[in-house]
């Protein structure tokens, strides 16, 4: 199983972001050409069918060089699996294809939209090699093009190792983020010379400060592990770092964690529902049950950030742990990114969105309304007590037009995704009571004890053992009870 090459395993050489490397290198030693845009005086083929290349990557870098030098955005769409769970068909397009769609919860509230419709795109064809062929090519567009301020699109927007470098060195020597900014492009003669700007300069740094560790917070990761894995070789963990050396995503499991997936390993629950707020780092939970009804740890994980790339590292490192047995049946929040992430890498597992978080949300998107408690009745018959499919599609599409939800993007999605948490859809699948509404709601607090927003990492792993021997002495109080009463 592959996982990130920046990740660090077993007892490999650990390396944390403890603190930033001041002293890493002169900055003499670093190109400083090395922050310049690709040239695009000459000309990029202009796409046709028929065109191959060695991957995905290097597909999508040609296509943003030909977007670059004509002056469009590109993102990626209609994205095709196969069987196996990989790409085998997608189109490149142009940021402004799709029709406008109002966000604005008030009609005196204006939002801006970049779409306009645009068809140009590249279909492309992936096969089982993950060698790419153009398939058909779309290259008008409707709307005018302009190469000087392609710069600004989003992706384009990158700062590159001598930049990074750069604005690090200027943060800690005190400057301004304007002046930060402004300083990286007197160097290339003019702004218009950079692919970002000063707010990308600002989320850079304050990427880096959420990476960034204390000594004591990186020696007590470190000297956890290890002493862990001394303690029981079986004893798992996977260490991701960003191309500085900083700590960027962490997973383990311990020994009983792994002996025990093997034996109740049929339903998973990933929980993101704590938050280490010091560090702004996710702490993200496996959990399942075992068989005294009782939550049981599968691995922790730590996340500097929450997107698709995150989780799916965070999905193969679980993956490669338990020896690459998947779950037969896998339960999340409700969260494209994470939806996205099972998809790549549990595509044979049933997956189903917590009807439990769902439910509660209620309150929160429509408790507003003066209807809400006609409302909630109505939504909640419609869930609980429809008895096939076709009536539950009757009586949401009736609440929708009884209230005029058309337009309510919560809801809408929700209804998209039914057949992932209605439990019409999804009970011949077997979920060991995890998604239901009245499953125990310490699945949720499993670490409350020992867990809060100010807890630091050091204090974490520091009572992480005695969560752990907690659990364990509740569950042999359950097996003492079991074998002496009836």
């Amino acid at each position: 199983m592959e996982v990130d090459s920046n990740a660090t395993r077993g007892e490999e050489g650990l390396i944390l972001g403890g603190k930033r490397n001041d002293d890493a290198g002169d900055d003499e030693n670093v190109e400083k050409n090395e922050f310049k845009e690709p040239s695009t005086d000459v000309d990029v083929e202009v796409p046709r069918i028929g065109i191959n290349f060695a991957s995905q990557q290097e597909t999508r870098c040609y296509y943003e060089k030909y977007a670059s030098q004509k002056g469009f955005g590109v993102r990626k769409i209609s994205t095709k699996r196969n069987i196996d769970g990989q790409s085998s068909y997608y189109s490149l397009a142009c940021v402004k294809g799709g029709k406008q769609k109002s966000t604005a919860k008030s009609r005196f509230i204006s939002r801006l939209s970049i779409k306009t419709d645009c068809k140009a795109k590249i279909n492309v064809i992936v096969d089982g090699d993950g060698q790419c062929t153009i398939s058909r090519v779309l290259l008008d567009h409707n709307h005018a093009l302009s190469p000087k301020i392609s710069r600004f699109q989003r992706s384009r927007r990158k700062l590159d190792s001598y930049s990074k470098r750069r604005v690090e060195l200027n943060d800690l020597a005190s400057i301004p983020l304007d002046k930060n900014s402004h300083s990286v492009a007197s160097e290339v003669g003019e702004s218009e010379n950079l692919a970002f700007g000063e707010k990308d300069c600002g989320n850079y740094i304050a990427e880096v400060e959420q990476l960034k560790l204390t000594i004591g917070d990186a020696e007590a990761l470190c000297n956890y592990f290890v002493r862990m894995q001394r303690r029981n070789s079986n004893f798992f963990y996977v260490i991701d770092m960003d191309e500085e050396g900083r700590l960027r995503n962490v997973f383990w499991a311990d020994a009983r964690s792994r002996a025990a997936y093997e034996s109740f390993g049929d339903v998973l629950f990933f929980d993101t529902t704590y938050l280490t707020n010091k560090y702004d780092m996710s702490l993200t939970t496996f959990v399942g049950v075992n068989h005294h009804g009782q939550p049981i740890l599968y691995g922790c994980g730590l996340l500097s950030r929450e997107d698709v790339g995150a989780y799916d590292w965070l999905f193969r490192s679980w993956l490669e742990c338990m020896h690459g047995r998947p779950p037969n049946a896998i339960i999340t929040d409700q969260c494209k990114m994470i939806q996205a992430a099972v998809a790549e890498v549990f595509p044979s597992s049933r997956h189903r969105l917590c009807l439990w978080h769902i439910m509660k949300k209620l309150p929160e998107k429509l408790g507003g309304l003066a209807q809400y408690k006609a409302i909630e009745k109505i939504l909640k018959g419609a869930v609980y007590e429809s008895l096939n499919p076709q009536e539950f599609e009757e009586s949401w599409s009736k609440m929708i037009e009884e209230f005029n939800f058309e337009k309510n993007e919560w809801l809408s999605s929700l209804f998209v995704d039914s057949h992932r948490w209605v439990p019409i859809y999804v009970k011949k699948v077997f979920w060991a009571g995890l998604s239901t509404t009245q499953r125990n709601e310490s699945m949720d607090a499993f670490l409350d004890d020992y867990v809060s927003s100010k807890t630091s990492l050091k204090q974490f792993v520091e009572q992480y053992d005695s969560a752990l021997k907690s659990k364990v002495d509740r569950e042999n109080k359950a097996d003492y009870c079991s074998s002496n009463s009836t």
